[in-house]
């Protein structure tokens, strides 16, 4: 039953009613439910009751390869470009501390454990691959795989999945946590003024089937433009990523009222988030660690202090010189999980005026994050 598509997608979808339920009628009310999804899909992940990443049928891939550059599009129908220009500086500054926290964060773990026991001759492989993973997402650390032939290597190269997985999704909560908790002990003022913020209309709205339709009719058709220009552009030498050429036409449509007033964008585009969320709990997989053997404690050991210097080292940055922390929670995770799971802080944390700063960061770490990766990789030579 667990590998039937439809008993998947089936339970994807209650988890996704149940922690919305859980916070709008329970003591859970004061959390998320981009934090609830993760840890159901975690849950029910290890429990057997829905596939894991090591057995996950075609509609995991479904849901990472066409439902996250999905909901981009339908959240960014509802940006207007000049309300976000004032964000771009801060977003980006706090993503290069934090890319830089990244490389800090391998160098460091490398020497906590006997990396060349561990990795042998691959250690300059996977040190990059993992760079390049937490500088701007997993695409990254498949292009360096493939590069140094890591997919041969079966036991490393599934510890190293499984162990960015887990990490990924646990940096997930934290980035979700922190910046509440941190507005308590120590606030800083937001980068945009509250005055320049969105307003969300309380009045219900309703979405009829002519405008869902063609909400989900545009979405497609985008999809396939962005696909095909972007393996054209790959065929002219130029490598510009889908998901920027997606993001452009999204913004295009964005700025005419016809897209904007579109109602149901909004609604497709937190479902598809919540879809892609749960499938990142369901990939943080513990037991497939034990295939790896004695080697699983280093590698955990190695992906988790990257990711904690990643952090320790901006959020310590931000501290000092009172940044933004969503701003700052937003950009670390465009480095540690990519543009979707960026996407998805500025939506839980009602920042519609980070929205398209942190596509823009999450494609930058897409871009940039393989050319760091090799530049670690050439450094340990």
């Amino acid at each position: 039953m667990a590998e039937n598509p439809l008993y998947v997608l089936g339970v994807l979808c209650a988890l996704i009613a149940l922690s919305e339920f859980l916070c709008r009628y329970t003591f859970l009310k004061h959390l998320s439910s981009s934090l609830l999804v993760i840890i159901l899909g975690a849950l029910f992940a290890n429990f057997g009751i829905i596939p894991t990443a090591s057995n996950a049928g075609e509609l995991y891939a479904i849901i990472f390869t066409y439902v996250a550059p999905a909901s981009i599009f339908f959240l960014l129908l509802g940006v207007n470009l000049r309300k976000i220009k004032e964000a771009g500086m801060p977003m980006l500054l706090a993503f290069f501390i934090g890319a830089l926290g990244t490389m800090i964060g391998v160098l460091v773990a490398l020497q906590l454990i006997d990396y060349k026991t561990v990795f042998g001759v691959n250690y300059q492989a996977v040190a990059g691959m993992m760079t390049g993973t937490y500088v701007g997402g997993s695409a990254n650390f498949n292009a360096l795989a493939i590069h140094y032939g890591m997919l041969r290597e079966g036991a490393e190269y599934t510890g190293l999945v499984v162990a960015d997985n887990i990490v990924t999704a646990i940096w997930m909560l934290v980035t979700l946590s922190l910046p509440v908790i941190m507005k308590k002990i120590k606030p800083h003022p937001e980068s945009i003024p509250t005055t320049k913020k969105a307003v969300v209309s309380k009045k219900q709205k309703k979405t009829d089937p002519l405008q869902l339709s063609f909400l989900l009719a545009l979405a497609i058709f985008t999809l396939i433009v962005s696909d095909t220009l972007a393996g054209w552009s790959e065929s002219l030498g130029l490598g510009i990523p889908s998901i920027l050429i997606l993001t452009t036409i999204a913004l295009i449509f964005a700025q005419f009222r016809y897209f904007q007033k579109l109602e149901g964008a909004n609604l497709l585009g937190m479902f598809s988030i919540y879809l892609f969320l749960v499938v990142v709990g369901a990939f943080c997989e513990i037991g497939a660690l034990q295939s790896v053997g004695e080697k699983a404690p280093d590698i955990l050991i190695f992906t988790s202090t990257i990711v904690l210097v990643h952090g320790a080292f901006l959020f310590l940055i931000a501290l000092i010189f009172k940044f933004d922390w969503v701003v700052v929670a937003i950009a670390s995770q465009a480095n540690i999980g990519g543009a979707s799971t960026a996407l998805a802080l500025s939506k839980t944390f009602n920042r519609s005026d980070l929205l398209l700063p942190a596509i823009l960061v999450g494609s930058l770490g897409t871009g940039l994050g393989t050319y760091v990766g090799f530049l670690v990789a050439g450094m340990l030579s």
